[in-house]
């Protein structure tokens, strides 16, 4: 009897078909390897433990385009080296004849993977400057006018309200009512702080929230949520949870409550307290100023007492200034009298001493050194002229243009300007330049005739 023979594809089926009904779904815990993103949307990466891997795929939900999970979207992001536990089925890729795992759930190996998308949220925001104090704005001391974005029902609006009643009733409250879980909590939380900011007229915002698990408390560690809050032109104080619970919303917001109860607290003070306050400081002032006026009044009784009749003041500066007067009138006389004697002693010495006299002797002098002068000068010049025809004539007589009027010319070399006196200073073929009377040119020797 003929065996049965199996092409390659048919038994890659029944391959396929065995392991996909004896792995219908398990659990594989390992650590992820090779992890790639295309644009596909699926996530492809190898799980391996110490002795051996596998391939896993995430497939994209077509109901979800942006999530790779069909039926858990993770609040995660896988990380190459990470740790996990895949709920998964067991597949053949059957071109290639290779098994693989069909991941539809994945958490992180020791901790949720709420608290892992916690760790990274809370990581890349603050190496965004998200948490940095430089970004957290003052919280006003008495806001006319607050906004609460909460649940419209349970415990924490009715505490809020009770409490900000109790310490100072005259305060305008604007509740936003919104969802505080679920997946549609996030987007409402986003819209109320958008339109808290667009009304304009209120001064702080209270984000609050009771109590819960991570899980409940998602919502307020949503990425959208923490960039509304950073963005936000009005002061955020964030309110949820417990003490102990800890939100991206805390790090993000500009003051952080433990409790929503605390918040109440914190955003309004007594009025009581500040009525007390007032009526202590008018107490103060008003001592104070009775305090003050005691001193101005004994200043000014001291005072009065130095100050004597302004009548007799004025009658002694009378006196005082009429015996001034009088000792500077016998002072400018005397002084007067002074430069007078003076001046005629002046007068006299200038009689004896007439400048017209000594005027008359030098300006004769003048007249005689002037003529004498004049008559050098000009046989001087007659001198220096006589002179500069013999120079002249001289000079004619040794000047190279004489020689050059004779028909010689003054030869010089090209390359140093030297002049050539001998046939042996130059070479054949050197470049000369000739000056003669009328002009000069160059040339180039050809010939040397030695003599």
């Amino acid at each position: 009897m003929m065996k049965e023979i199996l092409t390659v594809s048919a038994l890659n089926n029944q391959i396929k078909d065995l392991l996909e009904a004896g792995f219908v779904l398990l659990w594989v815990e390992g650590e992820v390897s090779n992890l790639r993103r295309p644009a596909s949307g699926h996530v492809y990466f190898t799980l391996k433990d110490e002795k051996s891997q596998i391939r896993a795929v995430i497939f994209r939900s077509p109901f979800a385009p942006k999530t790779p999970f069909p039926n858990h979207r993770p609040v995660f992001d896988l990380e190459e080296g990470m740790s996990t536990i895949c709920r998964a089925r067991v597949s053949v890729y059957q071109p290639r004849g290779e098994y693989q795992l069909i991941v539809d759930t994945v958490e992180p190996k020791g901790i949720g993977a709420l608290q892992m998308a916690f760790e990274q949220l809370k990581n890349r925001l603050e190496k965004e400057g998200l948490f940095d104090a430089v970004h957290k704005k003052q919280i006003p001391f008495l806001p006319e006018r607050i906004g609460i974005i909460t649940s419209a029902t349970g415990a924490v609006i009715r505490d809020i309200l009770t409490i900000t009643h109790r310490r100072f009733p005259s305060v305008d409250i604007l509740v936003a009512p919104v969802r505080v879980q679920g997946s549609e909590a996030p987007a409402e939380i986003i819209q109320a702080i958008d339109q808290m900011n667009a009304i304009g007229d209120i001064d702080v915002m209270i984000l609050a929230r009771g109590g819960g698990s991570l899980e409940d408390l998602a919502p307020f560690n949503d990425e959208g949520v923490a960039r509304a809050i950073f963005r936000s032109r009005i002061p955020v104080i964030s309110a949820v949870g417990h003490e102990t619970d800890f939100t991206i919303a805390d790090f993000v917001s500009d003051l952080r409550a433990p409790t929503p109860s605390a918040a109440a607290e914190l955003v309004v003070p007594m009025k009581q307290d500040l009525i007390a306050s007032l009526e202590n400081l008018h107490h103060r002032m008003f001592h104070l100023h009775r305090r003050m006026m005691n001193r101005f009044k004994e200043r000014l009784n001291l005072l009065r007492e130095r100050l004597k009749n302004p009548k007799r003041r004025l009658a002694d500066f009378r006196l005082f200034a009429d015996d001034r007067l009088e000792k500077l009138q016998r002072i400018f006389h005397h002084k007067t009298q002074g430069r007078k004697h003076d001046l005629i002693r002046l007068e006299s010495r200038l009689h004896q001493v007439c400048p017209l006299i000594h005027i008359h002797d030098h300006q004769f002098a003048l007249d005689h050194l002037r003529k004498n002068m004049i008559a050098e000068t000009g046989n001087t010049i007659e001198r220096f002229n006589n002179r500069l025809c013999s120079l002249t004539a001289m000079l004619d007589s040794l000047s190279p243009l004489a020689v050059l009027k004779r028909g010689y010319g003054i030869v010089r070399r090209l390359s140093d300007g030297e002049i050539i006196r001998r046939a042996d200073d130059i070479s054949l073929g050197c470049d000369v330049h000739v000056k003669v009377l009328s002009g000069s040119f160059e040339t180039r020797v050809t010939k040397i005739y030695e003599e």
